[in-house]
């Protein structure tokens, strides 16, 4: 039995989405990014009960199927119970976060979030009473539960009203009390809020469910309805499709949406005021088993909060950051091919603008001496610029390639049509491979032989999305280095043909060097130690849940070596014990998703720094295609070190994760360091040209 103790992976990730909910608590943000944040966590929740509660669930449903040690260091009963306690409690500060802080704020600038009809005017009353009758009643479905015999279907992810009601025609003295059932019908292209008329300057928004119970009468117009509650079901979405591939694989993607609306139910959210006989009457005639109910507050689907209306826009809205250009990659007189020719670019996003991989593109995409663009698309935008890119190469008469991963999980659909409609350009499109994801983001622009610039590639860490760009903190490098450019030539060749086995040196590949690497590099540090040297180890991920990748990590600590983690999410290595003392686990939630993996080896003062897609994930370095890059030009490698140092030295927005998975605040002598901020700054001073003054 090992030594060492691990945290488990999804108890790690609720530490990390309550982190989120804590920059809804923070009141000196703007109150409408406290709102983004609130929708960001529930967002999350729903996501993370569709695919990794389903987990657990799936588990218990098939425990044969598991070996028995599997069952021995997994225990899916008692985790999904954890987990259930840990959200009901998460809910409880969420609600009262929104109820006793957000929607007193919005009335107090004038915003009033309506659910009382006395509130309204009789102009606002008469706009609402239209707007039902012509929009919403036509989209409602009312169902008056009938035990055992009448249930309608819930919809996953969908919000509902269960009603109490007494017959209009019941004896005063003996009113038969029924339930009634309404779903809210955002699924039908109905906004969840509602603006109505100003009025003395104030704003009026309404839930649409407000809407519907002023008007409940004409859904249920022989009964009397008493009161209402929300409740919501969620549903398995985690479909297994790693077995299928070509044909078969897209027949499977076409009944995802279908499959994943029926899936086994896996949460029950109710509403806290809910009396307990309409509870069980609800969880009988809808056969919920008590392990999957959380309770919450009177609304639900808090996601759909992305989409509040702002009347004041954009007071209460944080201020926008425009992104900084690189002054070479942004000077359109020279082509970018022509650049990159001569030396390396590193893209950090979005501090500096994705535009300049667009233009990378499209310049390929017209360029006469470019024979071939190859790239790999992971998640795609709704109107990309990137896939328009490409189709546009494409109809130049440029050989195309793109490898589509299709089981991108809940993007599946979007991919697929990106794909038929490149096909139809001409591009040759390559599908997923069986039980491997290719997460790797690499683009290639293959040049005629004798031209003067040569292969070119950009390897980055996140998706050639330009709408993520915007959102999330990624770092890409252009190169035409010719060791690494023949080498992710060679990765796709891999890709094309998995029987071929490329001999990589310079990226890292799973499967073929990663792991191995990784290690290597983390056992040099040990060793420099041992000789009185210093150790060090910086690495920046999304998720760190290896077994033998923290084991090496906690080996390192013993030894001596100092490291930094910078994780965001899942992090199974357990801080705070005797064989991690030398491991700081810190995490950064701000205005941008900190989404970059980078990994830094001291190396005894000759840093080895390698950026790319993977996290030290077991799924990532054990069943996906990934690709991670050496930074050789030592003025990209100190900027990567700059911009993890900064962050490291984050004391408002960073948290320390202590050994009970609690985000402690960093507190550190000297000024605020909020690292987006600070990091932007750096670019900014970094590119703005010192003004002299002439002596006299």
């Amino acid at each position: 039995m090992s030594k060492y103790e691990y945290t488990n992976r999804d108890i790690s990730w609720l530490s990390f989405n309550f982190r989120v909910l804590q920059e809804a608590m923070d009141k000196t943000l703007p109150l409408y990014e406290r709102i983004k944040f609130l929708a960001i966590y529930s967002n999350n929740t729903e996501e993370f009960y569709q695919v990794r509660v389903s987990y657990y669930k799936q588990m218990l449903r098939h425990e044969r199927e598991f070996p028995k040690q599997h069952f021995r260091s997994v225990d899916p009963a008692n985790i999904i119970r954890q987990i259930n306690e840990i959200v009901t409690n998460q809910q409880s500060i969420f609600h009262l976060i929104f109820e006793q802080e957000i929607l007193p704020e919005l009335r107090k600038n004038n915003i009033i979030v309506v659910n009382d009809k006395e509130e309204l005017t009789e102009e606002q009353n008469k706009f609402v009473r239209e707007v039902f009758y012509t929009t919403i009643i036509t989209s409602i479905q009312p169902v008056l539960l009938v035990k055992k015999k009448v249930r309608p279907f819930m919809k996953t992810g969908q919000p509902y009203m269960a009603l109490k009601m007494v017959s209009r025609d019941s004896n005063k003295h003996k009113q038969l009390e029924r339930y009634g059932m309404v779903k809210i019908p955002t699924d039908h292209n109905i906004s969840r809020f509602m603006e109505l008329p100003e009025q003395d300057g104030k704003h009026y928004i309404m839930f649409v469910e407000d809407v519907i119970m002023q008007h409940i009468d004409a859904i249920f117009p022989g009964y009397k309805v008493k009161n209402s509650y929300s409740l919501k079901l969620t549903r398995d979405a985690d479909m297994e499709y790693d077995d299928y591939e070509g044909e078969d694989l897209i027949n499977a993607i076409d009944r995802i949406r279908s499959m994943r609306s029926v899936g086994k139910p896996n949460r029950f959210q109710f509403d806290r005021a809910m009396p307990e006989k309409l509870l069980d009457y609800l969880t009988t005639s809808f056969h919920i088993s008590k392990d999957i109910m959380v309770m919450g507050g009177n609304r639900h689907n808090f996601r759909d909060f992305f989409s509040f209306p702002n009347p004041a826009y954009p007071k209460f809205e944080i201020q926008s950051l425009p992104p900084i250009p690189i002054p070479a990659l942004a000077n359109q007189k020279k082509p970018i091919g022509s650049l990159i020719a001569k030396k390396d670019f590193l893209l950090s996003v979005p501090y500096q603008p994705f535009e300049h991989y667009l233009r990378f593109l499209r310049e390929a995409s017209t360029d006469p001496t470019v024979k071939e663009i190859k790239a790999t698309q992971y998640r795609v935008s709704d109107h990309s610029v990137v896939v328009n890119s490409l189709i546009a190469a494409a109809e130049n008469g440029k050989k195309v390639t793109v490898f589509v991963e299709l089981k991108a999980r809940f993007d599946e659909e979007a991919n697929l049509k990106w794909a038929y409609e490149m096909t139809k350009a001409g591009i040759r499109i390559i599908y997923s491979i069986p039980k491997l994801k290719v997460h790797a983001k690499i683009a290639l622009v293959i040049r005629k032989k004798g031209t003067k610039y040569g292969d070119q590639a950009y390897l980055g860490t996140g998706n050639f999305n330009e709408k993520t760009a915007r959102l999330y903190g990624d770092h890409g490098l252009f190169t035409s280095n010719p060791e690494v450019v023949s080498e992710v030539k060679e990765l796709y060749k891999h890709l094309e043909d998995q029987q071929l086995r490329p001999n990589f040196k310079h990226i890292l590949v799973p499967g073929f060097n990663m792991v191995s690497s990784f290690i290597e590099m983390i056992d040099q540090e040990i060793t420099n130690v041992k000789e009185g040297k210093i150790g060090y180890i910086l690495l920046k991920m999304n998720g760190l849940q290896d077994k033998e990748m923290v084991d090496n990590l906690y080996k390192a600590s013993e030894a001596g070596v100092k490291v930094d983690l910078i994780i965001r999410g899942v992090c199974t290595l357990r801080t705070g014990m005797p064989y991690s003392k030398n491991i700081r686990v810190i995490r950064i939630v701000d205005r941008y998703l900190e989404h970059a993996r980078v990994f830094i080896f001291l190396n005894d003062g000759d840093h080895h720094v390698y950026l790319g897609s993977a996290d030290w994930m077991k799924r990532n370095l054990r069943s996906r295609v990934e690709c991670i890059v050496p930074v050789y030009d030592p003025d990209l490698k100190k900027e990567l070190l700059d911009i993890l140092n900064i962050q490291l030295s984050d004391n408002v927005k960073a948290c320390e994760i202590d050994e009970n998975l609690k985000n402690q605040r960093i507190i550190t002598k000297g000024p605020d360091i909020r690292a987006q901020i600070s990091i932007y700054e750096y670019f900014k001073n970094k590119y703005t040209v010192p003004k002299y003054s002439i002596p006299t």
